[in-house]
């Protein structure tokens, strides 16, 4: 059995910082090749509707999750009880009764779609009535039970700001997945191979996380002032997990009553090429600088403020390129790397790209979170989601799917007032230093116009 309390690590926070950054960024940044790649094969061996029907059984496998989140992870990473070996093996035990629960409910609301459309409540164009979707949705739902066995020493890694072996991990659980969806294909070239690679990587994950990592081995015990510990500082990370589900698939789950599972398919691809830069930014910012500011905020809480904005201008300035980049090359990009059944995704991704210049905010979420206060990430997702709820379909409505898109975009901007309200007032907001990135996206909006020209010039697309 490995050692239960490893010892800290020596290496000052800056330089752990900069090393799991290093790590995220180069890691994730694989991980998204990887999937692209994947997901560039998949889309001509596979039907489009077969994704929107992943899609959205990935919704319901994901709110589940996030319904029920407890906060376990950014428990261990703030607490100083993160290391006790009792507080851990709760949150193990807590974490299994979670996963077992969720696998039960995910298995009845299998039949809500299968009921629905037996009784013809919901559009027959729609991915709603599509009559694979319930079998879809209990296969997946098994993923939320094997996950429940995930060990505490994932986040344990986290807490100490040492992500090398878990990053190694997780890519090693996304090829065996996606190597697992190939071989299904090769021999049935239907849904099933989606949810085939879904369940054996989730499965992967689970033993790697107990055999491999470093960190306390979990065993059954409940400890009854680490579940109120846990319960007290979850309250707030589960409205804030609910709201942040709702208002980051809400175009998903609205677009799936307004369109049939092939332009749900094709929405799909566009927006996960735009996500996949917020997801790399998310993984930095959740894994790297969470944890930082954590530690930050217990041992000299004055420094925050200047630390956040050296690492904001990275951010920033990413987000801004990568804005630009997309939002001038979107139909060119699309035609070059996939066939003409998803040539809608390109003016799809175009507008997408304006959320891009929304994704710094996360930052300063993140720092509401380390002083403590996540209450403030439960307003703000409050806010995105009644706008959410209100725009996309008055957009649809006047102006068709592209319309639903712009209110997609503008349920996130309505969120900027307040985060900079609150901002202000904790002492975490410098306009200077916030304006100082916005001319890379005049830098990507250059460098997407050259692409756009050099891809058309010699594809002709």
């Amino acid at each position: 059995m490995q050692s239960e309390n490893p010892p800290s690590n020596p290496m000052s926070l800056k330089r752990r910082s900069l090393r799991s950054g290093a790590w995220s960024f180069a890691g994730y940044g694989l991980s998204i090749m990887i999937r692209f790649a994947g997901n560039l094969v998949l889309t001509r061996l596979l039907a489009p509707d077969m994704f929107g029907l992943m899609a959205i059984a990935t919704i319901v496998i994901v709110g589940l999750a996030m319904f029920s989140d407890m906060g376990v992870r950014p428990m261990i990473v703030r607490s100083s009880r993160g290391n006790d070996p009792a507080f851990l093996n709760t949150a193990w035990v807590l974490q299994i009764y979670r996963g077992a629960l969720l696998c039960c409910i995910g298995l009845g609301v299998s039949l809500v779609p299968f009921v629905a459309g037996r009784i013809g409540i919901v559009p027959k164009a729609s991915v709603y009535a599509d009559q694979r979707l319930p079998y879809v949705i209990a296969a997946v739902s098994f993923t939320l039970l094997i996950s429940g066995f995930n060990s505490t020493k994932i986040q344990e890694a986290y807490r100490r700001v040492a992500l090398g072996r878990v990053t190694v991990m997780e890519i090693a659980t996304q090829v065996a997945g996606l190597l697992l969806t190939f071989c299904w294909i090769f021999f049935d070239r239907s849904i099933a191979a989606l949810i085939a690679g879904n369940i054996f990587a989730t499965l992967v994950m689970m033993l790697l996380s107990h055999a491999w990592l470093p960190g306390t081995s979990n065993h059954w015990q409940w400890e009854k002032s680490a579940f109120q510990e846990i319960f007290h500082f979850g309250k707030w990370i589960f409205i804030s997990s609910l709201l942040s589900f709702l208002a980051s698939n809400g175009d998903r789950i609205v677009l799936g009553g307004f369109v049939s599972s092939t332009l749900l398919g094709i929405y799909m691809i566009a927006s996960v090429i735009v996500g996949s830069v917020e997801a790399v930014l998310m993984r930095i910012i959740g894994s790297v600088m969470y944890p930082a500011f954590s530690e930050i905020v217990r041992e000299r809480p004055n420094s925050l403020r200047s630390n956040y904005y050296r690492m904001h201008a990275i951010v920033a300035g990413f987000s801004y390129f990568c804005s630009g980049v997309l939002m001038l090359s979107g139909p060119p990009l699309i035609g070059l790397l996939y066939d003409p059944r998803y040539s809608q995704a390109g003016w799809m991704m175009q507008i997408l790209a304006a959320n891009m210049m929304i994704y710094p905010l996360q930052m300063t979420i993140q720092s509401f979170i380390a002083l403590g206060m996540p209450k403030i990430q439960s307003l703000i997702l409050m806010v995105r989601l009644a706008a959410l709820v209100i725009a996309m379909p008055l957009g649809f409505h006047y102006f068709g799917l592209a319309g639903a898109l712009w209110g997609i975009v503008a349920s996130q901007y309505v969120c900027l007032p307040i985060t900079i309200f609150y901002s202000a007032r904790y002492r975490l907001f410098d306009l200077r230093r916030e304006l100082l990135s916005l001319p890379m996206v005049l830098v990507g909006a250059g460098v997407g116009k050259i692409l756009s020209m050099i891809i058309t010039s010699y594809h002709g697309v």
